[in-house]
């Protein structure tokens, strides 16, 4: 019965700010690398941001750093994404997912285990 279940997403203007929380369950959470993903309509799903149990290093997409901000708290069983500034382009379905992530190549690549059904992210005025 593993579970990651998102919930934050609605609608915000350009410019504006949203948190999106990812709560697991059936699986101890300390365990897993912690992603977040996003899949616009026409797109390629691509990785946003992601945060490794380890270390807790964090990874960025380009077309974010700066402005998103991912956290976990193992305790509750949550991982945040602070998202500032939204953009036009962030409209998406955003989905977290747990598993691998980590350095590659000067980027960072991910191996997901588990995923949530997503939650939609509106950027319009």
């Amino acid at each position: 019965q593993l579970q990651l279940v998102e919930s934050g997403g609605g609608l915000v203007q350009p410019g504006g700010s949203l948190r999106l929380s990812c709560a697991a369950s059936g699986f101890t959470l300390d365990y897993y690398d912690i992603g977040w993903f996003r899949q616009a309509p026409g797109k390629e799903r691509e990785g946003v941001s992601c945060i490794s149990s380890s270390d807790g290093s964090t990874y960025y997409a380009d077309s974010v750093k700066g402005r998103f901000t991912i956290s976990r708290d193992n305790a509750k069983m949550t991982v945040s994404l602070q998202m500032n500034s939204l953009e036009r382009e962030g409209t998406a379905v955003y989905y977290c997912a747990a598993g691998w992530c980590g350095a590659a190549g000067g980027a960072w690549g991910y191996r997901m285990d588990y995923w949530g059904k997503g939650t939609l992210v509106t950027v319009s005025s």
